[in-house]
């Protein structure tokens, strides 16, 4: 199970997509690797899930050191608006679920599902040149 977080990172989530990469790479190499014995691999990679990490409590810019608020504070809180808004359209969990049922049950799965409208709008813009991906993103995420 990985997360489109595994192709394209985010600001303030390097550490969540370092992890989604990994399992990005994992997937590769175990495709190949297991492909002589007839097995499959496949990755999910969903977007905005309903689940209930949209609601959990998150530390605010307030508990952060003063020097990280007066750097970080303001992108920080313009990031945390656009995810809280994005959570309204979180796709429910049963697509997910779809998705791993397909993958274990097809004779010739994806390699890869992507789960979500923003998912497959993610992997649609980290395929554009890395700066104007960058600006684009800058632009979406803190308006600047």
């Amino acid at each position: 199970m990985g997360s489109i977080g595994g192709r394209s990172a985010l600001p303030f989530l390097g550490a969540y997509a370092m992890s989604k990469f990994a399992l990005e790479a994992m997937a590769d190499a175990l495709r190949v690797e297991l492909a002589p014995f007839g097995m499959h691999v496949a990755i999910i990679e969903p977007g905005t899930i309903a689940t209930p990490i949209w609601s959990k409590p998150q530390r605010t810019v307030d508990e952060s050191p003063p020097e990280a608020t007066e750097l970080y504070g303001e992108r920080v809180a313009k990031f945390r608006a656009l995810a809280a808004a994005r959570a309204s359209a979180a796709v429910p969990a049963d697509e997910v679920a779809k998705a791993v049922e397909h993958a274990l049950t097809s004779p010739k799965p994806k390699t890869r599902y992507l789960v979500g409208p923003d998912a497959k709008r993610r992997a649609r813009v980290q395929k554009l040149p890395d700066r104007l991906r960058d600006r684009m993103l800058t632009r979406f995420l803190f308006g600047s």
